[in-house]
């Protein structure tokens, strides 16, 4: 499995991962930030740009911005395999590694959400260069603001208790050392950009249906925040999309 599918299933390997998190990104404590959510239904019409559209969390992505009254541009490696059909639904193949293939579909865009993701223990270079690939298209076709996937497990999150910080740290950090590694050089390369970017760090990622309900931190650790799913963490990016509090932050979003 390659490219546009949620990091390691995200589910899957984020029940390993449920609890993430590598000690080399240090927070500014001053700013954290803990916020609960309620779903927006007057929100204004975007033209959204959705990459890893056929994965977990792109397919909710596009599902839901569709049914907010977005249009969106969804790019993904095998068009076919995304069966959504709508008005507002425009489908392209494309593969962040390529950008030739999808940069002239970012022109004259309110936002991009990069939810690309590869099913592997392997090596990878999918993350950092796939979104260096997305950030500097994005510069060159004047379009500014976007979202990028990572993983709460990045770091040991203090407010766990000592079994899930035991187990972050000896088990999941090195089960995944190779996605992680990939996924700091990405927030690395995502934060040295001038674009107004959002990193979204959630923790397990489940399929249960959306509610509309979750808690979120600012550059900060969410106390006790374990699980979201898929559907909240999409609704989460599609609402504050022109939220100017998050432009170049790091976001952790749970129940």
């Amino acid at each position: 499995m390659l490219v546009f599918k949620d990091q390691l299933s995200f589910s899957e390997t984020n029940k390993i991962a449920n609890y993430v998190h590598t000690p080399q990104i240090k927070y500014k404590k001053q700013n954290i930030k803990t916020h609960k959510m309620k779903n927006d239904p007057a929100l204004p019409i975007y033209d959204l740009v959705i990459l890893g559209a056929n994965g977990g969390i792109g397919r909710q992505a596009v599902e839901i911005a569709l049914k907010q009254g977005h249009r969106v541009t969804a790019i993904l490696r095998s068009p076919a395999n995304l069966t959504i059909t709508h008005p507002n639904l425009i489908v392209v193949k494309g593969d962040i590694m390529k950008p030739e293939t999808f940069e002239k579909y970012l022109e004259n865009k309110d936002a991009v959400i990069s939810a690309i993701g590869k099913n592997s223990l392997k090596e990878t270079i999918l993350y950092s260069e796939g979104n260096k690939n997305l950030l500097n298209a994005m510069k060159k076709m004047g379009t500014t603001r976007v979202f990028f996937i990572s993983a709460s497990g990045l770091d040991v999150n203090p407010s766990h208790n000592f079994f899930i910080r035991l187990v972050t740290k000896y088990i999941l950090q090195r089960v995944l050392k190779n996605m992680y590694a990939d996924l700091e050089r990405m927030e690395k390369t995502v934060k040295e950009s001038d674009l107004n970017w959002t990193i979204m760090r959630p923790p397990q990622l489940t399929n249960r249906p959306f509610t509309g309900h979750y808690r979120f931190a600012i550059n900060g650790f969410l106390k006790n925040g374990l699980r979201i799913s898929r559907a909240d963490l999409a609704n989460f990016m599609i609402s504050n999309i022109t939220n100017a509090a998050i432009y170049k932050t790091t976001i952790e979003v749970a129940y």
